[in-house]
């Protein structure tokens, strides 16, 4: 699949180890912009959920980064190509990024594997696995380059994201909103949609599910989605 159309931009993805997935495209809709005026997508792959945000909030300023050389060609590419090549690109760790201005916002679809055993593909296992990029990195990362009062949002498995959240609440980071998601409703909770504030507030809590029992989007996807989905 070398290309992905959305109503208002398209996705090359012919270098990227990581492709478009209904995983990306619900949390780019999921996010909340609300008061960002500084935002930072790290590991941004293709350059999906940058692209995402400057849809939805075109006066939002974005800094995507991504450490792998090819991803980043692929997104170099979709910046140019959409209404907003203006959005900053960095190749780069996040471990290794001293950043221009604070963000209030980062959001991130990180690698989660930890232990499972790894392909022939060196690149894809890179982006699927916490070698490049531990939770507590990412955390880490979060706080470093962040202003006092920033939100990080963040998609993963939902086992790897009780453990996430987990850790984030010992960093002092407090649970703002969390998505429990379903593929279909006969199913168990398989994604956690998730923001963790510094600041104290109380747990917005939701729940998602993507296809009803007959294959077919349900309409809450559809409502959170429509806005980009080429045929929708």
């Amino acid at each position: 699949m070398a290309s992905f159309a959305f109503k208002q931009f398209k996705i090359d993805q012919n270098r990227a180890a990581m492709k478009v997935s209904t995983d990306g495209i619900m949390f780019g809709a999921w996010v909340s912009l609300a008061n960002a005026q500084n935002l930072l997508d790290i590991g941004t792959g293709t350059g999906l959920l940058s692209l995402m945000a400057k849809q939805r909030a075109p006066e939002l300023h974005v800094h995507a980064i991504e450490i792998d050389e090819q991803a980043a060609l692929d997104a170099k590419d979709n910046f140019t190509a959409s209404p907003w090549p203006e959005i900053e690109l960095i190749q780069l760790a996040v471990q290794q990024f001293e950043p221009p201005q604070q963000f209030d916002l980062v959001i991130s679809n990180p690698p989660y594997f930890q232990s499972s055993l790894r392909g022939e593909d060196a690149r894809r296992n890179m982006a699927r696995h916490t070698d490049s990029l531990s939770f507590e990195e990412l955390i880490t990362a979060f706080l470093r380059v962040t202003k006092p009062d920033a939100r990080l949002a963040i998609i993963l498995p939902y086992e790897e994201g009780r453990a996430f959240i987990s850790l984030a609440e010992q960093k002092s980071l407090y649970l703002a909103r969390v998505c429990e998601v379903k593929t279909t409703p006969n199913k168990d909770v398989s994604r956690l949609m998730f923001e963790l504030s510094t600041d104290l507030c109380e747990t917005y809590r939701e729940t998602l599910c993507i296809y009803n029992l007959y294959g077919k989007y349900t309409d809450e996807y559809t409502s959170l989605c429509k806005a980009f989905y080429l045929k929708m």
